[in-house]
């Protein structure tokens, strides 16, 4: 700032000295005026001509500037108008650095003006002109300008280097890592659990379709209520995996209790693959319209079913095998069960059991369906322990097996229903050791059925011919409510309810799972259904005592 003061300083000095060298040059005018008139009659050279007499006139001026009238001695290269632009600049710096004598030389400050070769004085007057219309305190960027336009050169140089300095520093390329930098960022667990996590966000996000017509009036929905009041079932979503499902039977499916939207499903070994896993379990989303599972979990052997009974805080998983052996196990160490024991009937040989359920609420007893079509009732502890009870009334491997869940006004958690080889679902009770009644309307294997969670008289089944069957008992137990038939026919080997009573899901032989949505006339009981089950239960009984005594009396005939 001192250099920029110094220039300005300087600027208006140079103002004054212009001004007193016209007011000077006004006087020596009319000085040489009437000298002029005075020796108008003496003759001082008789050659002497116009152009002479201006150079006089010219050097006189010049003299009282204070500039030598020694100017020929320039060497010749220099042209008239390089010499013109050097006399202001000669000027200017005799004035910087003080008033000197007329005759003194300075034939080298003459010599250094041919470097400065620019119109100089032109850029002088316009630098000075701006400067005095513009305020003293500016921004950087224009005192900036008025240094490179006012300035010398040297000092011209500094700044420009040191922005080029500063943009360098900004601009410093990131540092490329390495091949094995890259590769241990690849195989670190933290970039692992990051990128998994990305995927699954990007892949919902990107199977996210929204109908951008739907219109709020109501008039679409008239529509599509008039042909969904009609549906009783209809197909939601399907899901399969071209790598992991394919090619395997679906064993067993299950609802997240805490995430609706979550169902599990296991699958058994792909005999075109040998090299891949046996077992293998998937995780379907509900929530968003993606094809592929959230999670997929590889057994080495094939997955079928295991029960976890009990509370949130005080559980132990199930399992039963075809041998006969049921084990308890605790969640927290799997690798040895807590307690096990051999189901045997009278002392028999072990029961083959197929499929195993409890009744709502009971951790001790539970029922099991056996190979030789037989029903068993067992308990875990006590002095009971183990099969307390036989129930016979199928001719075939029982495939499915399921107890009465829905909660309500009465008790039904007697009741249980199976499926069958035979083509028959049965209707049972645990007071009862022969079927109540027996549902006849299938015309393949029956692979499994189950209750619903909601409806008192509501249970689903499905068959080896892709039919899955609603029947409401408080309706009509002679043909069922609600029936739709899989595109293909496949064989459907597992259907489960979900918790809300209002979705299906199915499974079939070739690894595909299919969500049906269950209408609200079917799904939703009203509130008399419990005392119509009451009544439709009965019915069963009377039926099922006139059926007994009619059958006695011709054998007695």
């Amino acid at each position: 700032m001192s250099d920029k003061s110094e220039i300005k300083a300087e600027l208006e000095r140079k103002k004054q000295r212009l001004a007193q060298i016209r007011e000077e040059k006004k006087r020596k005018e009319e000085r040489k005026k009437k000298e002029a008139d005075q020796q108008k009659d003496a003759v001082l050279h008789q050659d002497d001509s116009d152009l002479e007499k201006k150079r006089r006139e010219t050097e006189a001026l010049l003299q009282s500037m204070g500039i030598t009238s020694e100017i020929p001695v320039v060497p010749p290269p220099v042209s008239p108008t390089t010499k013109s632009a050097g006399t202001p600049s000669e000027a200017g710096s005799q004035d910087s650095d003080g008033f000197s004598c007329p005759s003194r030389r300075q034939t080298p400050k003459l010599g250094m003006a041919k470097v400065t070769q620019v119109d100089f004085p032109p850029r002088e007057i316009v630098s000075y002109t701006k400067e005095t219309q513009t305020p003293v305190v500016t921004q950087e960027k224009e005192e900036e300008e008025e240094e490179e336009e006012i300035a010398p050169a040297p000092p011209l140089g500094e700044p420009q280097t040191e922005i080029p300095d500063q943009k360098v520093e900004e601009e410093v390329p990131p540092h490329e890592l390495t091949e094995e930098e890259k590769l241990q960022i690849l195989h670190s667990e933290e970039f692992a659990n990051f990128f998994d996590h990305s995927t699954r966000i990007i892949e919902r996000a990107l199977s996210e379709h929204v109908d951008l017509f739907f219109d709020y009036s109501g008039r679409d929905l008239e529509e599509k209520d008039e042909i969904q009041a009609g549906a009783k079932l209809f197909l939601n979503r399907q899901f399969t995996d071209e790598h992991w499902s394919k090619h395997r039977v679906v064993t067993c499916l299950d609802w997240s209790p805490q995430y609706p939207e979550l169902l599990v499903a296991s699958y058994n070994n792909n005999e075109d693959a040998p090299h891949e896993p046996d077992g293998v379990a998937l995780v379907w989303n509900m929530k968003y319209k993606k094809t592929t599972p959230e999670y997929v979990f590889h057994c080495q052997h094939p997955v079928y079913c295991v029960n976890v009974v009990g509370t949130q805080n005080a559980n132990n998983l199930i399992s039963i095998s075809t041998d006969g052996r049921m084990c308890s196990w605790s969640l927290d160490m799997l690798s040895h069960p807590q307690d096990s024991m051999e189901l045997v009937f009278k002392q028999s040989k072990a029961v083959a059991v197929t499929s195993m359920s409890f009744p709502h609420g009971d951790v001790n007893n539970f029922v099991v369906g056996s190979e030789d079509g037989s029903v068993y009732m067992a308990c875990r502890h006590g002095s009971k322990a183990g099969i307390s009870e036989m129930f016979e009334g199928h001719h075939g491997p029982i495939t499915g097996i399921n107890c009465h869940t829905a909660p309500g006004p009465l008790d039904f958690s007697h009741l249980f229903v199976t499926s069958s080889f035979d083509w028959t679902v049965k209707l049972w009770s645990t007071k009862n050791n022969k079927p109540l009644y027996s549902f006849e309307d299938n015309s393949d294997y029956v692979y499994d059925v189950m209750w619903s969670p909601t409806h008192p008289a509501l249970f689903a089944c499905v068959d080896g011919v892709g039919h899955l069957d609603l029947w409401n008992l408080n309706n009509d137990t002679e043909v069922p409510t609600a029936s739709v038939t899989v595109d293909g026919n496949p064989a459907l080997n597992r259907v489960r309810w979900a918790h809300s009573g209002r979705e299906i899901a199915v499974g079939d032989s070739d690894g595909r799972v299919y969500i049906y949505d269950v209408g609200e006339q079917i799904a939703i009981p009203r509130n008399d259904e419990w005392t119509r089950f009451v009544r439709t239960l009965a019915e069963i009984n009377e039926n099922r005592d006139d059926a007994e005594e009619l059958a006695a009396q011709r054998l007695a005939v």
